[in-house]
Order: C-alpha cells, then sequence, then structure tokens
C-alpha cells in the first residue's frame, strides 16, 4: 500500500478522520494510540514523537469521530460508544493504515475500547496492549469529577480550553459527559472481556487519578488470564503521560521494547 502522509485525514466509514505520525512514516505503524475521553490526536503533544524515539517505531495516533479536526457526531452519544468504536471502527482503521504488528495504546476510553477490541477480535497483529487509566466498571469517583467537569465546562473556562484541540468542541464534550452522567451508565461493565485478551497488558495509573481507583487496576489482575504489568506513577493524577511525562515514558517504551523484540526474534528464528 501508499505509505501514508505523516500527518493528514482518513476516511474511515461516514467519518473524516485526521490523524498523525511520529517516527518514520514510510514504515507501518507499530503502536497505535487512541487518546482519552475529552482528548484528540493533538492532545497527545510530543509523547507520540519520544515514544517513537524510545523504541524506534513508527507511532500512529488519531482523532475519533467527534474529536480535534475529525468529523462531527450525532448526539446523544450511545452509551454503548466504545463498544461501537472497538467493533466497527478500530478494525478498519487499522486495515486502513497498514497495521502488520505492534501494540494498542490507548487512554482513559481509549484505553477501555482498546481493551474491548483486544477481547472481542483475536486479531494477530496485537501483541500488547499500554492502557494509560482505563476503565473496566464505573466508579463513584468517576461520575463525581464528571459532574464537576460538567460545571466547569458550563460555568468556568474549561469549554474555552477545550475548543483549541476540538473543531466541534460541544460535540466532544457532550458526547463524552453526557453518556458517563446518564444515570442508566452505571451499569456499564467491560471486565468481562479482560479474559479474552490473549496478550501481554501493562497498567499505568497515576497514584492519585481522580477519574478512577486502583479497583481497576485490579479489575485487570483479576479478570485477565494474560501477563499484566502495572506502573503506578507518583505525583501523577489521570494523565500521567502529561503530568509525570519521563516516568511514563520509561515504563511504556521499557514495556513495548521487550514485547516487540521478543516477537521480532520469535519471526527470525
Amino acid at each position: 500500500m501508499t505509505p501514508l502522509a505523516p500527518s493528514g485525514f482518513l476516511t474511515i466509514g461516514d467519518s473524516k478522520l485526521e490523524y498523525r505520525i511520529a517516527g518514520a512514516s514510510d514504515s507501518p505503524p507499530a503502536i497505535v494510540m487512541l487518546h482519552e475521553g475529552l482528548g484528540s490526536a493533538a492532545l497527545w503533544g510530543d509523547f507520540p514523537d519520544k515514544l517513537a524515539a524510545a523504541t524506534g517505531v513508527t507511532v500512529f495516533a488519531y482523532s475519533r469521530a467527534g474529536y480535534g479536526a475529525s468529523s462531527p457526531v450525532a448526539l446523544p452519544r450511545p452509551l454503548t460508544y466504545m463498544q461501537d468504536e472497538a467493533s466497527t471502527v478500530l478494525p478498519a482503521l487499522l486495515d486502513t493504515i497498514g497495521f502488520r504488528r505492534g501494540l494498542l495504546l490507548g487512554h482513559s476510553d481509549g484505553a477501555s475500547i482498546a481493551a474491548i477490541y483486544a477481547g472481542s477480535t483475536q486479531d494477530h497483529r496485537v501483541r500488547g496492549l499500554v492502557l494509560i487509566a482505563p476503565h473496566f466498571i464505573v466508579e463513584d469517583v468517576s461520575i463525581d469529577s464528571i459532574a464537576q467537569a460538567k460545571t466547569a465546562y458550563e460555568q468556568g473556562d474549561l469549554k474555552t480550553r477545550l475548543a483549541r484541540w476540538h473543531k466541534h468542541v460541544d460535540v466532544a464534550f457532550r458526547g463524552w459527559n453526557d453518556a458517563w452522567l446518564d444515570p442508566a451508565f452505571r451499569s456499564w461493565d467491560i471486565s468481562d472481556a479482560l479474559a479474552y485478551i490473549r496478550v501481554p497488558v501493562q497498567v499505568v495509573q497515576g497514584e492519585s487519578d481522580q477519574y478512577g481507583t486502583i479497583r481497576q487496576v485490579e479489575i485487570a489482575q483479576t479478570e485477565c488470564y494474560c501477563p499484566v504489568e502495572v506502573a503506578m506513577i507518583a505525583g501523577a493524577g489521570h494523565a500521567p503521560q502529561r503530568e509525570r511525562a519521563d516516568v511514563t515514558l520509561d515504563a511504556i517504551a521499557g514495556f513495548a521494547n521487550r514485547i516487540l523484540k521478543l516477537h521480532h526474534e520469535a519471526e527470525d528464528a
């Protein structure tokens, strides 16, 4: 296939999704990054570039529909929006970008989507998962923090700050916030998918995460039959890749390099 440009848009289904590549754009992506519930390709900052440099592989980050400069979505989002993303959009995107072998790296909602995908689709190309601040169940602390975000959006400066990253800022915020604050969402639970993941998993969690507790880590350790490594990041909240970038990068790059090296050696044997 024709190599992707360093940045641009991909048509997946009815949506145009923005993306950016870190590392060699003429090589198939080996790490695919899935952003948080209010994230975008740009909001990763220079973390993809640092990760590409630390691993020597191509890193691909994109904005899901409704985020960044990608196409908007109809509201309200279905409460199954993460399952829908994992079952429909992500597999089509991996095919389109020529993904051959590597890792999925997700943050928050993106981590949940990656876990759902790996637990529901036996994709031999996915050799490992990096889950930053994942959600497998809904906790009270999550709802409390998301309710506070709603107040900050409606009465504070959060909308202005988010507008820097999202072309359709109301769609980005309400699509996420309204779904999580819907009373029916309290029963959302994807922990059953974890038992079907067949690749090593790294969970990266800030010790002061305001959106989830250590319970999320314990669920991964209990439900996964595959190896689970845990990196608890001191001095970090829900976004350790921004709040303690160097420590988080070292942890993730170490895991990724071991997984990629292991499979490269196995294929060369």
